[in-house]
């Protein structure tokens, strides 16, 4: 086999906390989250001119070491002494820099497929492993699905799934950087924290109204307050009918959780229309999801099966 390909799925985060800030300047994290039905596509082909050639569909992406995909692809082929070379095609379609981890599960993607793609026989805690040296949502990308992050996100669990719902997301056409939200990040006897515990005690019971109830998202206290579009979306999904709304990771993407379809399309009309540009579509979370993510392999190889 010379070529493969393989979809990356998008993510979102149901609840996070920051916990502490550790000596080494990472945060240490609790976080629940859910891949959605919005991918990139990698198409890996083996070559016998030597080297990482990446290609995009984006003109402003980085091809070189400054792309987490290369850097994953670098990582394994010089692990394991990888003869010729390897060209990437890397389509993107999750949106940039928006908290959905599209870097991350591109690179996440990259290994899973290049581990396939040269038969090394690794498995996904294998993988996880060396992924976190590059990101800390690596791991949880190769794992996928719905589970709990912990530590630096390198802790990864499995936990119950989502209550079947639909999902309206809606990206802002505005810049948030990660580093500034973490550097800004105020942890005090003041910050509101989400009870994580207690949200996948709802997702356990299938309580979907009482899960929304307690959405949280600390990192908001510094984003929101520097992109008011964020508390907009937000306000705009509640009036539309969403249970609940949330940015998800350090923005600027929001996405509102509804138990009606009409509702949730309804609501990406409004948000369409609102005084700033916004990409928003409507998915599922439903038994269906999961039927796609274990579908959501690898091309002409074996499926990759999430839990």
């Amino acid at each position: 086999m010379n070529s493969i390909w393989i979809n990356a799925p998008a993510k979102i985060n149901i609840g996070l906390d920051v916990l502490r800030r550790r000596e080494d300047g990472y945060h240490e994290v609790k976080m629940i989250m859910q891949s959605i039905r919005l991918f990139d596509r990698l198409t890996l082909t083996k070559s016998d001119k030597p080297g990482i050639r990446l290609t995009t569909n984006l003109r402003f992406l980085p091809v070189n070491e400054d792309n987490l995909v290369y850097r994953s692809a670098k990582l394994l082929m010089d692990e394991y002494k990888l003869e010729g070379g390897l060209d990437i095609q890397l389509d993107k379609r999750i949106p940039v820099a928006a908290g959905m981890a599209g870097g991350s599960t591109d690179a996440a993607s990259c290994m899973l497929a290049l581990n396939d793609l040269y038969e090394l026989g690794l498995s996904k805690r294998q993988l996880m492993k060396r992924g976190v040296r590059l990101g800390a949502d690596i791991p949880y990308c190769i794992l996928k699905g719905t589970a709990l992050s912990e530590g630096i996100g390198e802790k990864i669990s499995t936990i119950p799934k989502m209550p079947d719902c639909y999902v309206l997301i809606c990206k802002p056409g505005i810049h948030v950087s990660t580093g500034f939200v973490y550097t800004n990040l105020v942890l005090d006897e003041n910050t509101p924290h989400p009870d994580i515990d207690y949200m996948i005690t709802c997702m356990k019971k299938k309580d979907l109204k009482t899960l929304c109830q307690n959405l949280g998202n600390v990192l908001e206290t510094v984003t929101i307050p520097a992109h008011p579009e964020i508390a907009k979306i937000k306000e705009t999904m509640m009036q539309e009918g969403a249970l609940g709304s949330l940015m998800s990771g350090s923005g600027p993407t929001v996405f509102g959780i509804f138990d009606d379809l009409d509702k949730a399309k309804a609501a990406k009309a409004v948000c369409r229309k609102l005084p700033f540009k916004c990409f928003a579509f409507v998915t599922d979370l439903s038994k269906n999801i999961h039927d796609f993510l274990t579908r959501l392999g690898i091309k002409r190889s074996c499926w990759l099966i999430c839990q």
